[in-house]
């Protein structure tokens, strides 16, 4: 029941003292002061703090509890023991104001805290007797005040979120539009560069101003095509081809750039190929969102020229393929110097072919534009065909195979063999240069060292025994006049072969011989008469001479692999 309905002495009395009157007033005025303090700007718990030690200053009852409704429930929010039973009586009420029946007796009075949209807490209130009329409706007035309080901070609380809020997506807005103008600047710059035809140098020089970080951009191999910036390593570092291979698979792997030490690398990759290799020098690792897209879109655009380059690269290798197909296969001069001149190679004067076969692991594409980097190098104005399963190079002016060779295995690595062709004078010729540069390739392929380069002159007399179907019976015609002295050198550990090459070679002279073989004249006669008896043959007999001549001249073409 609440105090009117209980009544009170006070209320009997009509006639109210004025002392009683002037502490209602300051009763009110108390209320009024509190009241102004819930609404200065304190948070929810601040206003129930505020309100539960207002109660003993308002009326003679105490605060029991202040709840407070949040995430759906009802939760206690000061500091006094838990209490599981108040607890559940008050959420009994059921959201109305109304008694509390505690287990050590006397009143208690839950006032629910009510605002616009439903419950926002409970001041629970207590005393040993039901408190005075106007005392309850003091408590009344502060639950009314309480409740409004924190109402008026909710909304307050919401509007401060609601700034942070859009302060926040203010400054996420600022930053996008800032991005877009980064981006938009990348744009413009690159997107000039490109229709500037600067190549892959203006675009390296483009992404160093952007990103303010060295530049480096390679081809597939690992070679240095253009640099921006300060720090240019010299000599330029080169990994090997099967470390530099596995770095590439890394990087492909995944579709963004990718950090390999003290690099950030982007692949310049249009299709299946890839072309180039981009890469920003950053040791201390400051690459950042800008610094991405940069190479990302630098990628891109180089990625586009070198596919338009590749593709008229690729017009031109067909014009050139054909042409030379059709060189080595045979075709009138005058056609022959009309499709050359097309293709701005000078046919007229000295050529030479050279044939290159290469690991099973090297594509024929990689193996073509190694050989073509590797004359390039050289000054050899050249042109590259593939026949065959080998790459066929023309080239213009007198090769050297041992350089050419060299640079290959350097480019591609594992290993190959090359056959240079003889001279050729006229476009009549290349047929005949092209089968000698096979064969040449050939014998090198077959014999003991099959790695290295051969050229048609250095076969000598075996060009002449050799017409490119028969190896079989010159293995068996050097068996035939060398095999035993072969087994013994097998079995003896022995050198009677060299001895006796080095012997004709120098047409029979004892000293000559002797000390090109950095022995003893005794030694060297000693020899001699082993090779006659195991031989049974006369070295001064001429047939004997020139046929043991012979067959050694063939065994060294062979490479000792008889």
């Amino acid at each position: 029941m609440t105090p009117a309905e209980a009544g009170d002495g006070a209320r009997d009395d009509p006639q109210r003292p004025q002392s009683w009157w002037r502490g209602r007033l300051s009763t009110l005025r108390e209320l009024f002061v509190v009241s102004t303090m819930m609404i200065d700007g304190r948070g929810a718990d601040g206003i129930l703090r505020l309100a539960a030690t207002s109660v003993p200053s308002l009326s003679s009852c105490g605060a029991k509890a202040v709840y407070l409704f949040t995430g759906g429930a009802l939760r206690r929010r000061d500091d006094a023991e838990p209490d599981a039973e108040l607890d559940r009586r008050v959420r009994f009420l059921n959201g109305v104001s109304g008694p509390l029946v505690l287990p050590g007796g006397g009143w208690c009075w839950g006032f629910a805290l009510r605002g616009l949209h439903g419950l926002v807490g409970y001041l629970v209130v207590h005393a040993a007797e039901a408190p005075p009329e106007d005392e309850f409706f003091l408590l009344e007035a502060l639950g009314g005040q309480t409740a409004g309080a924190l109402v008026n901070a909710s909304l307050h609380r919401r509007e401060r979120e609601h700034a942070l809020e859009l302060q926040e997506l203010n400054g996420r807005l600022s930053a996008s539009v800032a991005r877009l103008e980064q981006q938009t600047h990348v744009h413009e710059v690159l997107s000039d560069i490109s229709v500037s035809s600067a190549g892959e140098p203006g675009i390296a020089h483009a992404v160093h101003q952007l990103t303010s970080l060295p530049v480096a951009v390679e081809d597939r191999f690992g070679n240095l095509r253009a640099w921006a910036g300060p720090g240019k390593p010299d000599p330029y570092p080169k990994h090997q081809a099967h470390r530099r291979e596995e770095m590439l698979k890394r990087a492909a792997a995944v579709p963004h750039p990718v950090r390999e030490k003290d690099r950030v690398l982007s692949l310049v990759k249009p299709r299946y190929e890839v072309l180039a290799v981009v890469a920003l020098v950053d040791p201390r690792n400051t690459v950042g969102t800008h610094e991405m897209f940069t190479l990302e879109y630098a990628t891109t655009v180089l990625a586009l020229e070198l596919s338009h380059l590749r593709n008229l690269a690729e017009v031109e290798l067909r014009l050139h393929r054909d042409l030379v197909d059709d060189l080595i296969t045979g075709t009138d001069d005058e056609s022959a110097y009309a499709r050359a001149d097309a293709l701005g190679h000078d046919l007229r004067g000295a050529h030479w072919v050279i044939v290159v076969r290469w690991g099973e692991e090297q594509t024929d594409d990689a193996v073509a534009e190694a050989v073509r980097q590797a004359a390039a190098s050289l000054h050899l104005s050249s042109m590259i065909s593939r026949h065959s399963g080998a790459v066929v190079l023309l080239v213009s002016g007198c090769p050297d195979g041992a350089t050419l060779y060299r640079l290959l295995s350097e480019n591609l690595g594992g290993a190959g063999a090359t056959g240079v062709g003889g001279r050729c004078d006229r476009p009549g010729d290349f047929p005949r240069s092209y089968s000698e540069a096979t064969r040449a390739l050939d014998i090198r392929r077959k014999s003991a060292s099959p790695d290295g380069a051969t050229t048609f002159d250095q076969l000598g007399l075996y060009r002449i025994l050799d017409s490119g179907g028969n190896h079989a019976e010159i293995v068996a015609y050097v068996r035939e006049w060398l095999g035993r002295l072969l087994d013994y050198d097998e079995h003896k550990n022995a050198d009677l072969v060299q001895t006796l090459a080095q012997y004709l070679e120098c047409g029979g002279h004892y000293d000559e011989t002797a000390s090109a073989l950095v022995i003893h004249r005794s030694t060297l006669r000693y020899r001699l008469g082993r090779i006659r008896e195991i031989t049974d043959l006369d070295l001064n007999d001429v047939d004997s001479r020139l046929n043991l001549h012979v067959a050694t001249r063939a065994w060294k073409v062979l490479g000792g692999s008889v």
